[in-house]
């Protein structure tokens, strides 16, 4: 089985938004790319350093990639 991916971005929620983690820590709920790529800012990661469509680096669980509305 291989590695998780050091980055979650958890299923949509009621209200829209995602949780994102990272090696389990919990960063925030984001609302769109954005917020998702401020997050990993302030986590250490600069968006070049992020591919956000890379599993290897990010798990977009419970839904696409990019999609922040519930289903």
């Amino acid at each position: 089985m291989p590695p998780q991916a050091p980055i979650v971005v958890h299923r949509p929620t009621a209200s829209g938004g995602r949780r994102v983690t990272v090696r389990g820590r919990i960063l925030g709920l984001a609302h769109n790319d954005a917020d998702l790529l401020e997050f990993l800012r302030r986590a250490g990661l600069d968006e070049p350093d992020v591919d956000l469509d890379d599993p290897r680096m990010v798990e977009w669980r419970g839904g696409r990639a990019h999609q922040w509305e519930a289903a």
